[in-house]
């Protein structure tokens, strides 16, 4: 399988493309742009518009998006989201109902994974309010008992 970590979109195109053993005029012919300007893209000489990524995307069958964020044009914080889809899409060892089916799976592990850390985080956060007001109610305890013999022993002293 071709590695996710190259340095720009040019290097990662020539990896996919391989890795779905295409020749560059094929790649090119599927994604309707002249063999030419893939080869100057490859070699980091031009830098595709969205929509030519796409087409490349679409011809590899892998994510639109993974080909954004390498080429820049989408934040790298969502990567990990985009490659196992990304992935998915460029193994020619599965059809494409059951990358289909892959893809619906790991997202709804996703979502489910993200609503149980919102529900752990809110837990956490209304378990400090209630150690802080417990703290709060003890601190006042406190100081209403320090400040209470003193007033005995003032009044005493009259």
């Amino acid at each position: 399988m071709a590695s996710l970590k190259v340095g720009n979109v040019g290097e990662y195109l020539r990896e996919q493309r391989r890795g779905a053993r295409l020749s560059l005029r094929q790649l090119a012919e599927a994604a309707g742009v002249s063999n030419p300007y893939l080869s100057q893209i490859e070699r980091g000489l031009r830098k595709p518009s969205a929509e030519i990524l796409q087409q490349l995307a679409k011809a590899l069958r892998i994510s639109a998006e993974t080909l954004y964020v390498q080429a820049g044009m989408l934040d790298a914080r969502e990567r990990d989201e985009l490659e196992v889809p990304a992935v998915i899409m460029s193994d020619p060892s599965i059809d494409e109902r059951q990358k289909q089916v892959l893809i619906q799976i790991y997202e709804s592990f996703r979502k489910e994974n993200a609503a149980a850390e919102s529900a752990a985080k809110a837990e956490e956060a209304a378990r400090q309010a209630e150690e802080e007001q417990k703290n709060a109610e003890e601190e006042q305890k406190n100081v209403e008992a320090d400040s209470s013999p003193t007033l005995v022993r003032e009044e005493s002293e009259k």
